[in-house]
């Protein structure tokens, strides 16, 4: 069982975690900005799952999972960065630029992942995940039909995320390096377009022909 913190946890994204990860026997926190907010949320969801402020639910954690909008993520990222100790920070951020969130705008650093890796620091371990899992379907007990990408340049703390992902009852696949990270962030516009254009409810991809893969659930 890990010790689990998810930052930014009272949104669709953030909740959908948490639950799944209780489910599959871990220790979890959801934080906020507001701890009463985390607090009532987490009541509200049972399965032991706590809640408070982002502050004190990242402390002490084996992972942290950051799951805040792209125009929130410095400001958190820099909140928890001396908080986090030797866990592992897994970054769900993409870089989604209303109004126009079905056309790729990649960040000049290339990707957001390179952002945060730059805001944590480089003593961090720095993991990021589920950039193209629709938040409504993961907060919700539907059966989430598409892979999670993981990308790091840390492959033991890549590896960890991995099999969080499968306790959740989902298949995850490690992507590579952190800065292969670029495309599963640009690839989330395309969903969102796929699902404007064909009226899908939560498009995603799903790799075929992984002999060695975990099995699909």
């Amino acid at each position: 069982m890990a010790s689990i913190a998810v930052i930014g946890g009272t949104g669709h994204l953030g909740k959908g975690i948490a639950r799944r990860l209780a489910k599959g026997g871990h220790d979890v926190t959801i934080g906020s900005r507001a701890a009463d907010r985390a607090e009532a949320i987490a009541a509200g969801m049972g399965l032991g799952i706590k809640g408070a402020a982002n502050d004190d639910a990242a402390q002490g954690k084996d992972v942290v999972i950051v799951t805040v909008p792209y125009e929130n993520q410095e400001a958190t990222l820099k909140q928890i960065r001396d908080k986090v100790g030797s866990a592992i920070v897994v970054d769900t951020t993409v870089p989604l630029m209303p109004p126009k969130v079905m056309r790729v705008q990649l960040p000049a650093a290339g990707c957001a992942a390179a952002e945060a890796r730059e805001h944590l620091g480089p003593e961090v371990r720095f993991v990021t995940a589920f950039h193209n899992v629709a938040a409504h379907i993961l907060d919700s007990d539907a059966k989430v039909e598409c892979d999670v990408l993981v990308f790091s340049d840390d492959i033991e703390a890549r590896k960890t995320v991995v099999s969080l992902i499968g306790d959740m009852g989902l298949r995850g696949l490690a992507g590579g390096a952190l800065v292969n990270s670029a495309a599963a962030e640009a690839l989330t516009s395309i969903l969102i377009y796929m699902n404007k254009t064909y009226s899908a409810d939560g498009a995603g991809i799903r790799f075929t022909g992984l002999t060695t893969a975990p099995p699909i659930p």
